[in-house]
Parts: C-alpha cells; structure tokens; sequence
C-alpha cells in the first residue's frame, strides 16, 4: 500500500498545483471585476484579453500608492512569513521533534501551507495536508502532525484574543461603527472592555496552566501534554508578531492622515477572524466592510487599494510563488519513490 502512496501523492500534488494556478486567476479577476463595468468587460472577452483587462485594472488601482509603502509593506509581509514559520517551530519543539529539521524546512513547509489555506479556507484540511507530506517525509507521525496543526492553529486564536482584548480594553469604541453591519455589536463601551478582559483573562488562566506544569491527559494510547512556560513564552511573541506584521500591510499601503495603527490591528482582527470564520477565502467582502465602517474619513478607492495590496502580498503572490515549490517536492518524492522501487525489485529474489 504505501508503495503505491508513493506514487499517489504527487499526484496529488499535480492536481493541487492545478487547482491553485486556477484559483489564482479567479482571485486576481475577482479583485478586478469588483467595478461593474470592467465586470462586464471581462464577460464578453477572451482569456488573454481578460487578463490584459486585469492586469491593466489592478495596475491603476496600485499605482496611487507611493513606492516607500510598497517597501513598508513587503517588510510587513516578511515579517508576518517568518512568524508563522515559527509556529511550526514552536509546534515542533513542544512535540520534541525539532531535531534534523532545518529552519529554512519549516519556514517552506509554513509558507506553503498558508498560501494555500488562507487562499482555499478550511484551513486545518488544506494547511493540514501540506503538513502532513512535508513533516512525514521527516518522521513524524501523522498523530504527531495532527498535534502539530492543531497547536500551530491554537497559536494564532491566542494571539488573536491576546491584541484584540488589548484593544478593546483601550479602544473600545472600535466596535461602535460595526453596528451599522451588525446589530450584534450594538454593544456598550462598558461591555466592550468586559469582553476584551475576558480574552486576556483566558490568555493569562492558559499561561497559569503552563505555570502549574499541568499533568499529561491520557485516553488510551492517546497522550495529550500541556504546554509548558518555555512554549507559552514563545507564543507570546510569535502570534502577536505575526498579526500586527499582516496589519501593517495595510497600515504602510493606507494614505497618510488614515487612522493609527491601534486602529487599523483592531479592524484587521475583527474583519480577519470574521473571514475565517465564515471561511471565506481571503476574507473576500467582510474585510472591505468592516474597514470601510471603522475608517469612514478614508476614502473608499484608498481602503480598496489598500486591502489589494494585503491580498497580493500576504495571499497572492505567496499563493503564485508556492506552486513551483509544490512541483520541487514532488518531483523529489517521485524520483525518490521510483529508485526505491527499482532497488527493491532488483534486491527482490527470483
């Protein structure tokens, strides 16, 4: 059988490269179609003319932001790449697995998986796949890697309730203008910091279990180990790094005079979870409107421009740049399946 998963699997990943490069152009035509008349344009044209048209639109929309924010903006975007590089790490230092698994391993097994699972949603499946190919091939168990998806997963929900209760402790009228979105937000400034106490009082009893050095939890053969302080500490500066890097982004890519950073993380979190939530990839609309009611003072056509830039850098071009490093892997898996399977054959008896 897993001779013949040798062979499965980059068969697979061909179709998963397929899929992706097919992906990308609906996203890059989607971003362009957003104006109705370039909509019907691309409704009556052919496949290259409609790529002229899309790449002509999504030009102008990038051309009314200076060259420095693009800088700022790609700055942004490596930062947020190596953090979530380090929430493989993290994961695998807790499962004691790190060993002979180089760091430039984990940050491309880390950059594949969320280009394709911020872009494809249902991240735990798709995210979880990559993983499972790329840290099975360096021994682990798919046990193993499930435990590793599910901390590195962990890891972003408690950096996203640690700097959202931040911020609705110390803005909490962030959340007013979302009822016009929402009459679930129609909340009190009272209330609002209420809640984000309860984040960061559910932030400090997880690091007060990893104080306690809390026992293992057993089921069977199933062993479940708490975090420790080491593991805690390092996620306490990996999942901030890695959103507040996402959110500067759009920050940098915003026109100067636009609200402050506190301000754009706030919407940032608020519309991001929202989008995973709802699993719709890249947060496609729910970001737009929750920026657009947070910002009003920023024009439309500069939140538009910003949020493209995000999607390009953060979604986009890591999406295009995974591709060939897909191909690469599996054509060494496959090479390396068929020389095992030609030895095999020639050790075999007659």
């Amino acid at each position: 059988m897993k001779r013949y998963l040798d062979f499965v699997w980059p068969l697979l990943g061909l179709v998963a490269v397929v899929l992706s490069v097919k992906l990308l152009y609906e996203k890059l035509k989607s971003e362009a179609a957003s104006d109705p008349l370039v909509r019907a344009m691309l409704a009556t044209g052919d496949f290259w003319a409609d790529l002229k048209i899309i790449g002509s639109v999504i030009w102008q929309k990038l051309a009314i932001i200076p060259p420095h924010a693009y800088v700022l903006a790609l700055t942004s975007t490596l930062v947020a790449y190596i953090a979530l590089a380090w929430y493989d790490r993290i994961a695998l230092i807790h499962l004691g697995k790190e060993r002979g698994i180089s760091f430039f391993y984990v940050a491309t097994c880390s950059f594949v998986t969320y280009a394709l699972s911020h872009n494809i949603g249902a991240s735990v499946f798709s995210g979880g796949m990559v993983r499972l190919r790329a840290y099975t091939a360096k021994g682990l168990t798919a046990a193993e890697v499930a435990m590793l998806v599910a901390l590195c997963s962990f890891t972003f929900a408690f950096g996203t309730l640690l700097l959202l209760g931040l911020v609705l402790l110390f803005e909490p009228e962030i959340i007013k203008p979302l009822t016009s979105l929402s009459r679930h937000f129609a909340i009190g400034e009272s209330a609002a910091r209420l809640v984000g106490a309860g984040f960061l009082a559910f932030c400090a009893l997880y690091t007060f279990g990893a104080w306690m050095r809390l026992r293992p939890l057993s089921i069977g053969s199933f062993r479940l180990v708490y975090p420790r302080m080491p593991i805690v500490l390092r996620q306490y500066f990996a999942a901030p790094i890695e959103l507040i890097g996402a959110a500067g982004i759009i920050y940098f890519a915003l026109p100067e005079g636009s609200p402050g950073p506190h301000v754009v993380l706030g919407a940032f979190l608020l519309s991001f979870s929202a989008g995973l939530l709802s699993q719709v990839p890249g947060g496609v609309g729910v970001m737009e409107a929750v920026f657009l009611a947070v910002m009003p003072t920023v024009p439309a056509t500069s939140v538009f421009a910003a949020l493209l830039v995000w999607r390009l850098f953060y979604l986009l071009v890591p999406l295009a740049m995974s591709i060939p490093v897909i191909l690469l892997f599996e054509r060494s898996q496959l090479s390396h399946a068929i020389h095992t399977d030609a030895a095999q054959k020639e050790n075999a008896p007659n």
